[in-house]
């Protein structure tokens, strides 16, 4: 019965796999976006001011980021939590695919966050004028509290991965101690040196 469970358990992970297939939706929703706003931008792109262009351009980079954010999660969750993506070496395999950790994960979406709420800070400052001082003061304190977790989040790991080579190491010597080589005999006692014969002369008979 404790194995069933613990199958069905560990089975159940596969829910998530439809979750991550179903990102790859929003992902086109995102270049569907992208190219609609582009679309409206080209036929007016002469009459447009530069303020205007801008915010647009900081709206196009916004949605960059928001979709490298799904393609992250997507496939590194897909692989932290589900399955190993079996992708050979000679395809255009991604750097990063099989290296980021759930630690690792988290903070590269931390600091997406973070450059995603910049983009949207900024597209606030272009636009200051139409928008009250309080909303301003409000996307502030949430840019700054985005920045800090995300420091917060990266210091912890960053002590967690010095934990476990501190551990590592420890380990290592305890290995190398347990497998150093017993102490050689005391050396045995120096024979004393005979005393050489003294050479002998030969002389030849005399006739």
């Amino acid at each position: 019965m404790e194995k069933l469970i613990e199958k069905l358990m560990y089975s159940s992970r596969w829910i998530m796999a439809p979750i991550y297939l179903g990102l790859s939706l929003v992902l086109l929703a995102l270049g569907i976006k992208f190219f609609q706003e582009i679309l409206h931008v080209f036929p007016h792109i002469l009459e447009m001011k530069e303020s205007d262009l801008v915010l647009v351009t900081l709206s196009l980079i916004d949605i960059a980021l928001v979709g490298g954010l799904i393609v992250m999660v997507m496939f590194s969750g897909y692989e932290n939590f589900v399955s190993r993506l079996d992708v050979d070496d000679d395809a255009d395999k991604l750097g990063w695919l099989g290296k980021l950790d759930a630690g690792s994960l988290k903070n590269k979406v931390a600091a997406s966050i973070v450059a995603i709420s910049s983009i949207h800070l900024l597209k606030v400052f272009m636009n200051a004028q139409q928008i009250n001082n309080d909303k301003i003061m409000w996307y502030l304190l949430l840019h700054i509290t985005f920045v800090v977790s995300a420091f917060a989040l990266g210091y912890l790991d960053k002590i967690t991965r010095k934990k476990k080579r501190v551990g590592g190491a420890h380990c290592g010597a305890a290995g190398s101690l347990s497998l150093r080589a017993a102490p050689l005999p005391r050396p045995a006692l120096r024979r004393q040196m005979l005393p050489v014969p003294p050479e002998q002369t030969w002389r030849t008979p005399q006739p």
